[in-house]
């Protein structure tokens, strides 16, 4: 884990429980054949994200970036329409549309919601992440 970028916090959840999770983290992974995999993610720094994929001299060779120029003109149409609600809603306006049409569009026809994770894939992510948190949260200390 990365201890300048990552941040771990207590705060209290709605049952006034204290509950401890990363607002920043930053890891690489390297596997046995020797294949490396960073993730970078700050659930604190605004709604705009990115990812970029660099080759193994580091160089950046693609990058993805949302909002877009498009995307950008829908929000502040959004931010006029429903200026009470939270940012990052109208970032992700368009997939929320798009995954509700695909799943719907599932329960009628019973096809695979093209491009949507199902609740296998979705469980072995949550597996994943179960697995590295106490490992980063030690890292970090």
């Amino acid at each position: 884990a990365d201890k300048e970028f990552s941040e771990i916090q207590t705060l209290p959840g709605p049952s006034g429980k204290d509950f401890t999770d990363f607002n920043k983290i930053k890891f690489t992974i390297k596997t046995k054949s020797g294949a490396e995999v960073s993730v970078q993610g700050d659930r604190c720094g605004g709604s705009d994200s990115f990812a970029t994929v660099a080759d193994t001299a580091g160089k950046e060779v693609f990058r993805y970036y949302m909002p877009d120029e498009d995307d950008k003109v829908m929000v502040a149409e959004l931010e006029k329409k429903y200026p009470t609600a939270m940012p990052y809603f109208f970032t992700q306006d368009p997939d929320y549309v798009t995954v509700k049409e695909r799943v719907a569009k599932h329960t009628v026809d019973g096809k695979p919601a093209d491009g949507v994770a199902t609740i296998g894939v979705a469980v072995e992510t949550l597996k994943v992440a179960e697995y590295l948190t106490p490992m980063l949260q030690e890292q970090l200390k």
